[in-house]
């Protein structure tokens, strides 16, 4: 089991012993947690209702992370028919970069932005000596080229800050360009190809990313303090504020998607996008903006569950596939369509894979991904087969 070098062994806060997978069984949490857990003549632990109460507040809090990614999962697809494999990237990037502008460093994907933009700039300037339209050019190299060399000046000349929300501005303003920057480079060129080219698309750039992290920010796992030190306690309950804040925060994300959709004109025309992509073509909606804002918002949700969970658990450059796979099968749960079903399957994929961490920490993960097969045969029984709109 992997373990930051700086961090004690010892420190189990709720939801570390998801981490701790060699310790995080049945004995081990009770253990750590404080509570004396009753025995069967075998020496088996038995649950009581304390443990189960800690369990599903560490599920609730894992779970309210996997539904903001689930979310992200379901709106790229249904906008853009982009299985978005590398949307856990971003929440492992996310937790990174913040680690290392707190170590006064500046981060590497500064410079993925910067190179990412100078590409982009160049097949925008090509495609304009082809003879194409330069109506949006000026705006276009002020965001791919402008603004990524004045944040990096910006960077280099502001002092090193101790403000957790300076940081986490700054994490944000650095990772969530790549995303729009990423469908240019990657998905715009092929946006008209079949759901099989788009996946592989998508693998590469996960395969890509992963090796990024690495030469970014290195083997060693990272963990960042917390927003808040409070701590709170109803009955056998510990309750951090760190969890409070992922709660509160993934909630308050989900229910400003929720008006974004329901109220805004972008938000309306990503509906009538995903529903038929030919009829908001029509209207005026440009599709290359759906993808781009898609992507916007999907860098910025993975980013900010990155954000929130690096205090909870230590985080490495490969952390985020897996984060990612448990939100797609919340995603799956939904169907790829459903907002809140998903929201809800990430609920039910929390809670499960903390109860089984109890039960069973060594196939813990088998538990989760199993969960998938039946929601795969009911909708298989209960769908109709639909071409794909070509």
């Amino acid at each position: 089991v992997r373990r930051h070098k700086n961090e004690p062994e010892t420190s189990l806060s709720p939801g570390r012993y998801i981490e701790l997978s060699g310790r995080s069984g049945r004995r081990g949490i009770a253990q750590q947690c404080g509570i004396r857990s009753r025995r069967l003549q075998g020496g088996e632990d038995l649950m009581d209702l304390d443990i189960a109460l800690i369990l599903t507040q560490d599920g609730i809090t894992t779970g309210a992370v996997y539904a903001l990614l689930a979310i992200a999962l379901v709106l790229v697809f249904a906008v853009t028919r982009v299985i978005f494999i590398p949307q856990g990237e971003y929440v492992a990037y996310g937790a990174l970069t913040m680690a290392m502008l707190q170590q006064g460093k500046v981060p590497g994907t500064l410079w993925l932005l910067v190179a990412m933009g100078a590409f982009a700039a160049l097949l925008d300037g090509i495609r304009v000596m082809r003879g194409g339209a330069r109506s949006g050019l000026a705006a276009s190299l002020g965001w791919t080229v402008a603004y990524p060399l004045a944040l990096a000046a910006l960077l280099y000349a502001m002092p090193a800050t101790q403000s957790i929300i300076v940081q986490a501005a700054l994490t944000l303003a650095i990772l969530v360009p790549l995303g729009p920057l990423m469908y240019r480079l990657a998905y715009q060129p092929v946006a008209e190809g079949s759901v099989l080219v788009l996946l592989i698309v998508s693998v590469a750039i996960h395969v890509s990313m992963v090796g990024l992290g690495l030469l970014f920010f290195g083997a060693e796992g990272s963990r960042t303090p917390a927003f808040s030190d409070a701590q709170f306690s109803v009955g056998a309950l510990a309750i951090s504020g760190q969890q409070v804040w992922v709660v509160v925060a993934s909630a308050a994300l989900i229910v400003g998607l929720w008006l974004f959709f329901d109220r805004s004109l972008y938000g309306k025309a990503l509906r009538a996008t995903a529903i038929n992509r030919n009829g908001a073509r029509l209207m005026g909606f440009s599709p290359v903006f759906a993808g781009k804002l898609t992507f916007v918002l999907a860098a910025f949700i993975g980013v900010l569950s990155g954000i929130l969970i690096a205090p909870l658990t230590t985080i490495y450059y490969d952390t985020g596939f897996l984060i990612g796979l448990k939100g797609f099968v919340a995603a799956i749960i939904g169907g790829l369509a459903s907002y809140p079903i998903a929201a809800a399957g990430a609920l039910l994929v929390g809670v499960l894979e903390s109860f089984s961490s109890f039960w069973a920490s060594a196939y813990k993960e088998v538990f989760v991904f199993t969960l998938i097969i039946p929601v795969l045969v009911w909708r298989s029984l209960t769908s109709h087969h639909i071409e794909e709109d070509e």
